[in-house]
């Protein structure tokens, strides 16, 4: 279980790492140090708060097929922006941005052998 949450983490640090390099408005400082502390203020925050979100707006996402997720996703990075010095964003547009980003990502990334790995990490 251990395995597949350091998995999970490295999957994300990349993620938003490779975001901030798509994305004009998306800044990430810190190096690996700073890419670490993002993805798990990112996970802690999604798996409290966002799963609070978006248990309150189940109808809104039943609605949008899931779509108002990214929107969640957006208003949990502008929190991690204002909770860290290591992420900035332009704007709740940057965000909406990045969270596309790093929901495309995380799931390519996903597709990598760091990703098999962490599947493989669930059966064990």
């Amino acid at each position: 279980m251990l395995k597949r949450l350091i998995a999970s983490w490295i999957i994300l640090a990349l993620a938003f790492v490779l975001a901030a390099w798509i994305s004009p408005g998306m800044d990430v400082h810190g190096g690996p140090v700073g890419w670490l502390w993002i993805a798990a203020l990112f996970g802690l925050l999604n798996l409290v708060l966002g799963t609070i979100l978006r248990l309150f707006t189940a109808p809104l996402m039943l609605l949008t097929l899931g779509l108002f997720g990214i929107v969640i996703n957006a208003v949990l990075l502008r929190l991690v922006d204002a909770w860290s010095s290591d992420l900035e964003l332009d704007g709740f547009g940057s965000a909406l941005w990045a969270a596309i980003l790093i929901t495309v990502l995380t799931w390519l990334l996903g597709l990598t052998p760091l990703g098999r790995f962490e599947r493989t990490a669930k059966r064990h």
